[in-house]
């Protein structure tokens, strides 16, 4: 009589918590019907005019290889991206030359600041925004486009890491 009283508790037990495996968790990402992006040219305000051209594009491939949007023109997208480089600097010695004939750095780095806004078309509203997104890259010395790539890097990553984060 006991243990049939355990198992009916036990087979109680096992079809509640059954029951409750059903909830799960969703979200984050974008909204479902967010299935394309016009990454806008960046305004700035900086004295480097190849700099739009390459955050543009690296936000636009970076948006569709890894969140799966298609591009489209900003008449038809279900959203837009856009932003402005607010500060691009270059030449920050980062490591310097151990013969103290030369006093030439070895080393340097540069630093992006752009602020990003992701804008949903359909709804009207504003899925993310951030200002002051910083990307560092160091880099040897004439080679200032291999720091530009690591700090446009590190600027998308966090782009896309913070479109994903919505809830």
């Amino acid at each position: 009589m006991r243990s049939m009283r355990t198992f009916r508790g036990l087979a109680a037990g096992l079809l509640l918590g059954a029951a409750g495996c059903a909830y799960g968790f969703s979200g984050g990402g974008l909204p479902t019907h967010i299935r394309t992006v016009a990454v806008l040219p960046f305004s700035n305000e900086t004295a480097s005019p190849e700099i739009t051209k390459e955050v543009t594009e690296a936000l636009r491939e970076g948006l569709g290889r890894r969140l799966g949007l298609r591009d489209a023109s900003e008449e038809k997208a279900s959203a837009i991206a856009r932003g402005t480089i607010v500060r691009y600097e270059i030449d920050v010695p980062v490591a310097y030359s151990a013969n103290p004939q030369q006093a030439t750095a070895t080393r340097r780095k540069l630093q992006i600041v752009v602020d990003v806004e992701l804008y949903d078309q359909v709804t009207g509203k504003t899925i993310w925004t951030k200002k002051g997104i910083v990307g560092e890259g160091e880099y040897a010395e004439r080679a200032e486009a291999d720091g530009r790539r690591q700090a446009i890097s590190k600027i998308v990553n966090e782009v896309i890491e913070g479109a994903q984060s919505q809830w």
